[in-house]
C-alpha cells in the first residue's frame, strides 16, 4: 500500500481542517492543522503583547513557542507551550489577527520548518493556504478548496453560534473578507492554487459527498504515485 502527502489549501470557512481530520481518520493518516499552528502563535503574540511591527520581539517569542498536536477524546488537540489550547486558539479575538501574524516572514518561516518537520514521511494530510506551494510543493495530491462567500459566512457564523460567541451575521462576513484578502495579497506564500492542484468547490456538497469526490481522488494519486515507484 503506497501511503501519500495530501495538502487542502484554500479560503477560511470553507471545511478545510474538517475536511482534513476525516480524510485523516478514513485513511489512517496522520493530520497536521496548519491554521490551528498559526491561530496558536497568534494566541501567544496576543497574550504577551507582541508588536507585530517589532521584529526582534517576534523573533524572540518564536524562539520560545513550540506547538505540537495531541489526541484527546477522539479529538485533534492544540497545544502550545504544553498548554492545552484549542479553545483559546478559535475566539473572534484570534481570528481578527491571524492572518496579519499570518504574513510576517518569520512566522512563516518558522512554522513552515515545524510542518516539514513534522510530515518527513508520507502519509500525511495538512491544510491551510500555502501547503501545496510552498510547504509541500511536490506532495501527490493537492486539493484547492473552495465556496461562495455567502456559504462560508453561513457556515462560520452558524458554528460560532453553537459555541455561544456573540458575534452577527455581519461581522462575520467582514472578518473573512478582510482575511480573504490579506491571505491572498500578503507578499511572503500568498494564497493561491497550485497549477497542478485540483479546485473543489463544496458550495452545494454536503460533507459525506465531498468526501467521497476526495477519496476517488486520493486513490488516483496513490495508483500513479506506486507506478513511478
Amino acid at each position: 500500500m503506497y501511503s501519500i502527502i495530501i495538502a487542502i489549501d484554500g479560503y477560511s470557512a470553507c471545511g478545510k481542517s474538517t475536511l482534513a481530520k476525516t480524510l485523516s481518520q478514513q485513511l489512517g493518516y496522520a493530520y497536521i492543522d496548519t491554521g490551528a499552528m498559526y491561530r496558536a502563535t497568534t494566541l501567544y503574540f496576543i497574550r504577551h503583547n507582541i508588536n507585530l511591527n517589532d521584529n526582534q520581539a517576534i523573533e524572540a517569542a518564536l524562539a520560545i513557542i513550540n506547538i505540537h498536536f495531541e489526541y484527546l477524546d477522539g479529538l485533534n488537540t492544540t497545544f502550545l507551550n504544553d498548554e492545552n489550547v484549542e479553545q483559546a486558539i478559535r475566539s473572534i479575538e484570534v481570528s481578527n489577527l491571524v492572518s496579519e501574524v499570518a504574513a510576517i516572514p518569520a512566522v512563516r518561516r518558522k512554522m513552515v520548518q515545524q510542518q516539514q518537520q513534522m510530515a518527513k514521511t508520507k502519509g500525511f494530510v495538512l491544510d491551510g493556504r500555502d501547503i501545496g506551494t510552498v510547504v509541500f510543493p511536490d506532495a501527490e495530491l493537492k486539493i484547492f478548496l473552495t465556496a461562495s462567500i455567502a456559504e462560508r459566512t453561513r457556515r462560520r457564523f452558524k458554528e460560532l453560534q453553537q459555541k455561544n460567541t456573540i458575534i452577527t451575521y455581519s461581522e462575520v462576513l467582514e472578518n473573512l473578507q478582510h482575511r480573504d484578502h490579506i491571505d491572498s495579497t500578503r507578499k511572503d506564500s500568498p494564497l493561491r492554487k497550485a497549477d497542478d492542484a485540483i479546485l473543489l468547490d463544496n458550495t452545494y456538497l454536503n460533507k459525506e459527498e465531498q468526501l467521497s469526490k476526495v477519496l476517488t481522488l486520493v486513490e488516483s494519486a496513490k495508483a500513479i504515485t506506486s507506478t513511478k515507484q
